[in-house]
């Protein structure tokens, strides 16, 4: 039997260019150290079965291996091969998957059955699509960190776990260790991208990509639209680690709703609003140029920190002024400039959801709770097996079961139990990208 493993992915925030990105200008999304953990478990080969348990939400269930449409995924027309760079679904694949997503949580209301729904269905098509029916059973476990619902990239944070689970099964990632070449690590983490943007096509529909893509690599990606053609999404390799203060207004807001208070401004005001919209963009261009040239880990981060920060606030008044703010927001933006402890901007679609922070250098934690939340985090990285060396020395270890991973209290004890927090211990490893 393989052993018992842990697959970690990050979720994410718009650091700049939220709203303006409609209308082509550039945007920045980040990775942030809030994490999803897909711990694998391995069967006996007379237990023909694969479970589907994400804690968090509820959502646990159990199918017969031998009974899930293998035909049709095996199909000579229908097969993607693990390195396949998919972009698309096929709807007669999808077609077939959904009776058995169906299945899932029928004692359930029907809005969080849904959600049940179309997470079955994301895990199906990817484990069809990439496992086989002569496989042995699985349990599949998930805890997050991620709040669902706010903007932070949650559902991609879950698709890349399940791509990355899956095709380390199949024995087709190699890595990550020390050692990898940068071109290796690239090609690794774009097969595990493509393929977790296919459960994000399960789940959304339509998704951008942006969040599969910021979950995968790690650090930062760039993304703008061109004209009518796709949204382009590029690494952002050389984004610098940022403590950073999250904020969860608990506020809830809907994404089409604000897009359409930017559309009807642009409408009756379209010099005004058209000058704000650029000056987003332009804010973007200039945070971009910063990263690239200055110095956030020697003698010159203080300054550099400075600048970034100037730069998160006017994106935040710019938002402002676009109506896309909140009270909730705006409170939030008050008590960090009265303490004088960082720079505050709302992330996402705004009217409500969360904002961040950026910690000024010399900010101490006198007075305030601590938190311990990077931006600009790793990206999908890997514990084989699931063993967490708990001393100085690394000898003495603890084994992540499914027991105890179910039964961690919130996300502390998620984070204690795997092993944030005490990193000289950890053995956990990160895919990376090529420094661009």
């Amino acid at each position: 039997m393989a052993p018992t493993f842990m697959v970690s992915v990050p979720g994410k925030v718009i650091v700049f260019g939220e709203h303006a990105a409609v209308y082509g200008k550039p945007a920045i999304a980040a990775a942030i150290s809030l994490r999803s953990y897909l711990l694998v478990t391995t069967l006996s080969k007379s237990q023909r079965t694969v479970t589907l348990n994400f804690r968090d939400i509820g959502l646990d269930h159990t199918w017969k291996i031998n009974t899930l449409p293998w035909d049709i995924f095996r199909k000579p027309s229908k097969k993607r091969f693990y390195y396949s760079y998919v972009d698309s679904l096929d709807p007669e694949l999808l077609d077939a998957v959904i009776p058995y997503a169906e299945a899932v949580s029928k004692d359930l209301p029907e809005k969080r059955r849904k959600m049940h729904v179309r997470s079955a269905t994301a895990f199906l098509y990817l484990f069809l699509s990439l496992g086989s029916p002569e496989s042995p059973g699985f349990i599949y476990t998930l805890r997050s960190t991620i709040p669902v619902g706010a903007g932070l990239g949650s559902s991609a944070s879950v698709c890349v776990c399940l791509s990355a689970a899956l095709l380390l099964q199949i024995r087709t990632l190699s890595g990550p260790h020390p050692d990898q070449l940068p071109e290796e690590g690239e090609v690794q983490i774009e097969r595990i991208n493509r393929w977790a943007f296919v459960g994000e096509l399960c789940l959304h529909g339509d998704p951008s990509g942006v969040d599969n893509t910021v979950s995968a690599g790690g650090k930062a990606a760039i993304f703008q639209r061109n004209g009518s053609g796709p949204l382009s999404v590029t690494p952002l390799t050389k984004f610098p680690k940022l403590p950073l203060l999250l904020v969860d207004t608990r506020q809830p807001r809907s994404t089409v709703t604000q897009v359409e208070t930017v559309k009807s401004l642009n409408a009756s005001h379209p010099i005004v609003a058209g000058t704000i919209l650029d000056g987003i963009g332009q804010i973007t261009a200039s945070a971009l140029k910063l990263i690239a040239s200055a110095d956030f880990d020697g003698d010159g981060a203080p300054e550099a920190v400075e600048r970034l920060g100037t730069l998160i606030g006017i994106n935040h008044g710019f938002l402002v002024s676009l109506g896309v703010s909140h009270p909730r927001l705006e409170r939030i933006r008050e008590l960090v400039d009265y303490a004088d402890i960082g720079w505050t901007k709302l992330t996402g679609a705004g009217g409500g959801g969360c904002a961040i922070t950026l910690f000024r250098p010399d900010f101490t934690a006198e007075g305030f709770q601590k938190y311990d939340t990077i931006l600009g985090a790793d990206g999908v990285g890997v514990l084989w097996p699931a063993i967490f060396r708990s001393s100085i020395d690394g000898e003495a270890s603890e084994e992540i079961d499914k027991e105890k991973f179910e039964n961690a209290v919130g996300a502390q004890g998620t984070e204690h139990l795997v092993g944030v927090g005490a990193q000289e211990n950890r053995a956990w490893k990160f895919w990376t990208r090529a420094v661009i």
